[in-house]
């Protein structure tokens, strides 16, 4: 879990139709031992992320459809019974059988926000993937719609942590009632509750040619929820203190303007554009400090975004050149030759922030290199300028590449971090589904002997993205290691939006902002 500090999110011009060009490697089938990097490429990225889609279908709760999973049942069938709503889907944060609302809406939006850059012909669904995408962002997005009762009342977390955490057993064997936790107007919570109005506005730029009125529905809970959090404003983890140890929010003005960003763009209407350049974001903005983007802090994948905006429509906008420069300064800190490159990254070149889930932000602050390198390329801005160096968009696409590489092997343990690709990945993943058999009767206790077990995983828990390796690079591939070797929905949600960009050319459809 990552720190953020109180910072901006700006999120503005992905075009719910624009997306990328050519496909750059063929995908191999998958069997049980992994994929094999294909002849002609070092790593086979259409591979790692058919394999990445996966994680998805392995982390759905409620009444499976189609379910490809094996060892996978219904669960939380009962969950939100107690307050008469239906909060049986979603999905569960990692290797546990808890709903957190906060990550979850941000796989959403992450979901989202690939789809809508790299979704069509000639990129996810030219491979197959598109569909499955939307299908993960349905999943998610039904649940968060059924949370969202009353205009300023959200279900923000299903299951009691601190319980469940005490327990080694499968979510389809748990029988209890799972306790509910709310925000509302004398609870409020302006992050999550944000958040959760970035995901339903972007998903509802994903379904909005292909299914309309769902994709009004969202939009009319987005900004609801919008309201709510910027009339009524507070951390959800003050408000609810059971959610700090599990997923803290260190701010909320990142995703008050985040979630602005996502209306404006699904909606046009200037009120959310002047929220986005106005006083919000002189508060928020924090220009020119490049940071790390997560869960819990957006403000990079802001600048990113509107640079896009900068670079095609908006170089008299003052606001959105302060964007652009302190996106600027990001990419520079991530290239290795630069004179501002950052030091926090291992021997092997791996962005190295935190130890817990240490490949969160590496992957992140690739998606974001890819993407900015595209814009740059797509828009004439040839140069990159890091102080007396130039560098150029491949160079930010070659950067994103050797971080997708590290993932897939390229690294001291020649170990995949993704579960399934290649020969050598994670056997001991710190998942209780996994872990389990699923034939097996356990109830909360006894289930410990599968955690304790000296053997592999019975159930592999296929496009699992781990925690990562430690600043030395070593790993320790134990189940009881949930520090490097749990995965969870947001990692793998930025991993695919990482493959796609490198599986795929960008040919982006740019648009005005109006």
């Amino acid at each position: 879990m990552a720190c953020k500090p109180i910072c901006v999110c700006l999120l503005v011009t992905i075009i719910a139709g624009a997306i990328v060009g050519g496909i750059l490697f063929a995908a191999k089938s998958m069997n049980k031992k992994g994929v094999e990097p294909s002849e002609s490429h070092k790593h086979n990225y259409v591979a790692a992320l058919k394999i990445a889609m996966q994680f998805f279908d392995i982390q759905k709760s409620g009444k499976l459809v189609n379910n490809q999973i094996k060892w996978r049942g219904d669960s939380g069938l009962k969950d939100g019974k107690e307050v008469d709503l239906d909060l049986s889907k979603g999905m569960y944060d990692a290797g546990d059988a808890v709903k957190f609302g906060f990550p979850l809406a941000f796989t959403a939006t992450m979901l989202s926000w690939t789809i809508l850059e790299r979704g069509q012909r000639m990129g996810m669904e030219g491979v197959d993937q598109l569909q499955k995408a939307k299908d993960s962002v349905k999943w998610i997005t039904d649940y968060l719609v059924n949370a969202h009762p009353k205009d300023n009342v959200l279900y923000v977390q299903v299951g009691d942590a601190e319980k469940d955490h005490k327990c080694w057993q499968r979510p389809e064997s748990i029988t209890d009632n799972k306790p509910l936790f709310q925000i509302n107007t004398t609870a409020p919570g302006s992050d999550v509750a944000a958040e959760t109005a970035a995901a339903l506005a972007s998903a509802s730029l994903v379904f909005k040619k292909s299914d309309p009125p769902y994709s009004a529905k969202l939009l009319e809970h987005a900004k609801k929820l919008f309201i709510f959090a910027d009339k009524y404003r507070e951390y959800y983890s003050v408000s609810l203190p059971q959610v700090k140890k599990y997923y803290n929010s260190t701010g909320y003005g990142d995703e008050l303007l985040w979630a602005a960003s996502w209306l404006y763009h699904a909606t046009q209407e200037n009120i959310y554009k002047d929220y986005v350049v106005g006083s919000e974001a002189e508060e928020f903005a924090d220009w020119g400090k490049p940071s790390w983007f997560s869960w819990d802090n957006k403000l990079a994948g802001v600048q990113v975004l509107l640079s896009r905006v900068y670079f095609f429509h908006g170089k008299d906008n003052t606001k959105l050149a302060k964007y652009q420069k302190s996106a600027q300064a990001l990419m520079c800190t991530l290239l290795p030759e630069s004179p501002s490159a950052t030091s926090d990254r291992t021997n092997g070149g791996l962005i190295w922030i935190a130890e817990w889930n240490a490949l969160q932000h590496p992957v992140a602050v690739a998606f974001l290199a890819s993407l900015y390198g595209d814009y740059m390329e797509k828009s004439d801005n040839e140069n990159l300028e890091c102080d007396e160096k130039t560098f150029k968009s491949e160079d930010l696409r070659e950067f994103a590449k050797k971080q997708a590489d590290y993932v897939l092997g390229d690294n001291p343990n020649s170990m995949s971090y993704l579960v399934g690709y290649s020969k050598k990945f994670p056997k001991f993943v710190h998942h209780r589904g996994a872990s389990i058999p699923a034939d097996a009767t356990t109830g909360c206790k006894d289930g410990y002997q599968w955690l304790e077990s000296t053997k592999p995983n019975p159930n592999e828990a296929t496009g699992a993205l781990v925690g990562g390796p430690f600043m030395n690079e070593t790993y320790i591939d134990s189940r009881n290691n949930s520090m490097q070797g749990e995965p969870t929905t947001y990692n793998s949600a930025l991993l695919v939006g990482l493959l796609s960009s490198l599986a795929t050319s960008s040919q982006s459809v740019v648009t005005s902002l109006g």
